[in-house]
Protein backbone atom coordinates (compact mmCIF):
# COMPACT_ATOMS: atom_id res chain seq x y z
CA UNK A 1 0.00 0.00 0.00
CA UNK A 2 1.46 3.34 -1.06
CA UNK A 3 1.14 6.44 1.10
CA UNK A 4 -0.98 9.23 -0.33
CA UNK A 5 0.99 11.92 -2.10
CA UNK A 6 -1.68 14.47 -1.17
CA UNK A 7 -1.00 16.24 2.13
CA UNK A 8 -3.58 15.59 4.79
CA UNK A 9 -5.95 18.51 5.47
CA UNK A 10 -5.61 18.14 9.25
CA UNK A 11 -2.48 17.67 11.35
CA UNK A 12 -1.90 16.38 14.86
CA UNK A 13 -0.47 18.74 17.44
CA UNK A 14 3.03 17.23 16.96
CA UNK A 15 2.84 17.60 13.18
CA UNK A 16 1.53 21.17 13.47
CA UNK A 17 4.28 22.11 15.93
CA UNK A 18 6.93 20.69 13.58
CA UNK A 19 5.46 22.59 10.61
CA UNK A 20 5.51 25.90 12.50
CA UNK A 21 8.81 25.30 14.28
CA UNK A 22 7.32 25.67 17.76
CA UNK A 23 6.64 23.28 20.61
CA UNK A 24 3.36 21.48 21.26
CA UNK A 25 3.16 23.48 24.51
CA UNK A 26 3.23 26.70 22.48
CA UNK A 27 0.32 25.45 20.38
CA UNK A 28 -1.64 24.58 23.53
CA UNK A 29 -0.92 28.07 24.87
CA UNK A 30 -2.08 29.64 21.59
CA UNK A 31 -5.24 27.54 21.92
CA UNK A 32 -5.88 28.89 25.43
CA UNK A 33 -5.30 32.50 24.37
CA UNK A 34 -7.32 32.20 21.15
CA UNK A 35 -4.43 32.83 18.75
CA UNK A 36 -4.89 29.50 16.98
CA UNK A 37 -7.97 27.36 17.46
CA UNK A 38 -7.75 23.63 16.77
CA UNK A 39 -10.65 21.43 15.91
CA UNK A 40 -11.29 18.26 17.89
CA UNK A 41 -11.12 14.81 16.36
CA UNK A 42 -14.67 13.41 16.55
CA UNK A 43 -13.61 10.01 17.90
CA UNK A 44 -10.90 10.78 20.44
CA UNK A 45 -11.27 14.56 20.97
CA UNK A 46 -7.54 15.16 20.27
CA UNK A 47 -6.60 18.53 18.85
CA UNK A 48 -6.25 18.60 15.07
CA UNK A 49 -5.13 21.62 13.10
CA UNK A 50 -6.26 22.78 9.68
CA UNK A 51 -3.24 22.66 7.36
CA UNK A 52 -4.40 25.73 5.37
CA UNK A 53 -4.75 27.80 8.55
CA UNK A 54 -1.29 26.69 9.70
CA UNK A 55 0.23 27.60 6.33
CA UNK A 56 -1.30 31.11 6.58
CA UNK A 57 0.05 31.53 10.10
CA UNK A 58 3.47 30.26 9.03
CA UNK A 59 3.59 32.81 6.19
CA UNK A 60 2.59 35.55 8.62
CA UNK A 61 5.30 34.49 11.10
CA UNK A 62 7.95 34.27 8.40
CA UNK A 63 6.88 37.65 7.00
CA UNK A 64 7.22 39.33 10.40
CA UNK A 65 10.74 37.89 10.82
CA UNK A 66 11.80 39.13 7.37
CA UNK A 67 10.75 42.71 8.14
CA UNK A 68 13.02 43.01 11.19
Amino acid sequence: MQPDSEPRPFLTIAQAARLLGVSASTLRNWDRTGKLKPRRHPMNRYRVYDRAELERLKSKIEGSHASR
